[in-house]
């Protein structure tokens, strides 16, 4: 650990290898921690099928790959398919439990992962599969530091989902539905808002933008139906520490998480890389009721 940490030191052109990969790997965990964020804070769910929805999505690329198509031009079309299941899965599912307390949530919603993982084996098999997006390796600073084509493009994909998503949510009247419904469900329908209808969509919505975060996973790491638990926990640190309806709290997560685990890659080995990921949320769980601890002393 010490001789990495010193290799950092001794040269710095590492600490740029690390810090782009963090910036474009934090762009897609950003992208699946603010449709985790719309469903917990509109419909109070903690949906722990969250990385399951992701893998999904790369699994459609996959498929898709297969039959020719490039996995980029997949990625309408599995917004689409993955909406539809969102969708499904809530009049199915989700419907039943949104009255419930946090912790029925939380047993339906890792039942569903459990599913959806044993259907995803059945399917393809445990063995990790990739998707060549057919892009080439750039090298700059005298070829020290090394820059994914696709990973470039995936960053602005992100950028541009993300800003779909944001004028979506102000300036359609379903998004100033979901807004209004996350606020006070119970004024939304007073004002004659179907709020069934907008914890429909807004689940269905966190499917679609988890399915579009899978295809561009698919492209920069691999896939394999046991992964999903990995992209849950890391949209769990990212929402818990960023708070609900914070966006630029979000994506700041976000990109803080993917420098985290690039470092701690380098630094501790790659063995150690998710390890920091679930030590990341212990520590944002015990911050976050230190904070309550705190909020309830000022109140008495």
């Amino acid at each position: 650990m010490l001789d990495n940490i010193a290799i950092l030191t001794a040269a710095p052109v590492f600490n740029v290898q690390l810090i782009l990969d963090g910036i474009f790997i934090g762009a897609i965990f950003a992208l699946a921690a603010y449709g985790l964020a719309l469903v917990w804070g509109v419909m109070n769910v903690k949906n722990l099928a969250q990385g399951e929805f992701v893998i999904m999505g790369g699994y459609f690329a996959h498929v898709m790959a297969g039959w020719g198509i490039h996995p980029i031009i997949a990625l309408i079309p599995a917004i689409v398919v993955m909406f539809l299941f969102g969708w499904g899965i809530y009049r199915l599912i989700i419907r039943w439990i949104i009255q419930h307390d946090m912790f029925t949530s939380l047993l339906a919603t890792f039942g569903m992962a459990l599913v959806i993982q044993q259907s995803l084996n059945l399917a393809f098999g445990p063995e990790i599969q990739t998707v060549d997006s057919g892009f080439e390796i750039r090298f700059i600073l005298d070829g020290l530091v090394t820059v994914a084509e696709i990973k470039l493009v995936s960053f602005l994909l992100c950028v541009l989902l993300a800003g779909i998503v944001v004028v979506f949510m102000k300036r359609s009247r379903m998004g100033q539905a979901i807004r209004a419904t996350a606020q006070d469900p119970r004024a939304a329908r007073v004002m004659g808002i179907d709020t069934e209808k907008v914890y429909a969509f807004t689940f269905a919505l966190n499917a679609a933008i988890c399915g579009a975060a899978g295809v561009l996973i698919s492209m920069i790491w691999v896939i394999q139906p046991f992964y999903g638990i990995t992209h849950s926990i890391r949209s769990f640190v990212i929402v818990t520490a960023a708070g609900f309806g914070n966006l630029p709290g979000v994506i700041v997560s976000a990109f803080g998480l993917g420098l985290a685990e690039q470092y701690s890659g380098f630094v501790l080995g790659a063995e150690f890389q998710q390890a920091t990921v679930v030590g990341l949320l212990v520590v944002v769980l015990v911050w976050r009721q230190l904070l309550l601890s705190r909020h309830r002393q000022v109140v008495q």
